[in-house]
């Protein structure tokens, strides 16, 4: 085991570094937070544009740049630029002073967990936390030779890329379950094969929807697990065994208590996520949803709820939302009727059968994707802390 010497992070700038963005007419590179996946490094989207519409609370940075957002740090969010361009001043260039610090190996130290505890608790700021800044340039960072920056830049860059394939993958699958659909169906909006069309409530029993419990924050803690939004997305729920627990009456539990393939749907939030829904996998203890959502079950035998799931998914359905939304300054809603009134094609119930088989099938390819891939965040978290405790 080795121990690296600690240096502070603005000690290893090159401070003769000094960025002249030249004038010119032709598009450039300008980065912004919601361009930078989280806890990876890796550009998402690159946005070009002509200089004169580049917003006024930007900075040039050159290739190499290693840019830490301040903003939010716990998302995790550092990349190292692939070229020169203009970002946004929430991002902190740091210019390597390469004689000391190779820009790949601190931006993989940026973003470890050793680093992200520390910028976690660095914070000032309850609604839009920034990091102390004068924290973040003393915090002191390991740094071994240039060689052995090197070779650990290079092994975690190559378990950073499997990860990325398992990624890949995933996406991929998701793409494949929205192309069977459209295969089978046709377009929504279009309805090229001339599906009956009926409202959602048609399909509905006669219970729903319901909206769901609103307790205040008092009494969350212990007791039933509460289905919050942030727990599902593209139909799915995702974060059942991570639900926060709330105290509640026996009258509560019996009147909000989720059942297996009940559909829930996001009733109040921001818009683009306005309208989001889920079906309810099978569950292993009583659990109830929150007031921000309301829930339905659909009539047995007349209609696929993994169909309906998907179908409510589709732009087509997105467009209706959006027509009935009420929207306020912070956050948009919807209510029951506007739930109740959206048009959905309904091919015959073996069709819809037929889709719901083969999109077992692809979900339980996820589900080995997503095991390797969790395995796989943990390898890399391991060779993070024995990389930077001179282990490796």
């Amino acid at each position: 085991m080795s121990v690296w010497p600690r240096r502070a992070v603005r000690t290893l700038i090159d401070t003769a570094a000094k960025v002249k963005p030249e004038p010119s007419e032709a598009e450039v590179w300008n980065l912004n937070l919601d361009q930078i996946e989280s806890h990876t490094g890796r550009v998402i989207e690159k946005v070009n544009v002509r200089p004169k519409k580049l917003g006024p609370s930007t900075f040039a940075f050159e290739s190499k740049t290693v840019l830490y957002s301040k903003l939010r740090p716990y998302l995790n969010k550092v990349v190292v630029a692939s070229e020169a361009g203009y970002a946004t001043t929430e991002l902190v260039p740091i210019r390597c002073n390469l004689n000391e610090v190779l820009p790949e190996y601190l931006a993989f130290y940026l973003r470890s967990q050793e680093f992200l505890s520390f910028a976690t608790a660095t914070v000032a700021g309850a609604k839009m936390p920034r990091m102390v800044m004068s924290d973040f340039w003393e915090f002191q960072v390991p740094l071994p030779p240039l060689p052995e920056q090197r070779r650990i830049a290079a092994i975690l860059d190559q378990a950073d890329a499997l990860r990325a394939k398992r990624r890949e993958a995933l996406a991929q699958l998701d793409i494949l379950t929205q192309s069977i659909f459209i295969e089978m169906f046709g377009d929504p909006s279009t309805n090229p094969k001339g599906w009956p069309i009926a409202s959602l409530h048609e399909l509905m029993d006669t219970s729903g929807p319901q909206n769901g419990l609103y307790k205040p924050s008092s009494d969350y803690g212990t007791g039933t697990p509460i289905l919050r939004i942030d727990a599902f997305y593209d139909g799915k729920v995702t974060k059942l065994d991570m639900l926060k627990r709330v105290r509640l009456s026996d009258n509560e539990l019996n009147l909000y208590s989720l059942r297996q393939d009940d559909i829930v749907i996001n009733r109040v939030n921001s818009i683009e996520y306005l309208g989001k829904s889920a079906l309810i996998p099978p569950l292993s203890e009583a659990t109830v949803f929150e007031s921000n959502m309301m829930r339905f079950t659909l009539r047995r035998g007349a209609i696929n709820p993994i169909y309906i799931v998907q179908f409510l998914q589709t732009q087509f359905i997105k467009d209706q939302i959006l027509s009935c939304s009420k929207n306020a300054v912070n956050q948009s809603s919807i209510n029951q009727q506007d739930v109740k009134g959206f048009q959905l094609n309904v091919p015959p119930l073996p069709l819809q059968q037929t889709f719901a088989t083969r999109i077992h099938s692809v979900e339980a390819l996820k589900a080995t994707h997503r095991a390797a891939l969790q395995e796989l965040d943990r390898l890399f978290a391991s060779l993070q802390h024995r990389a930077f405790s001179g282990e490796l």
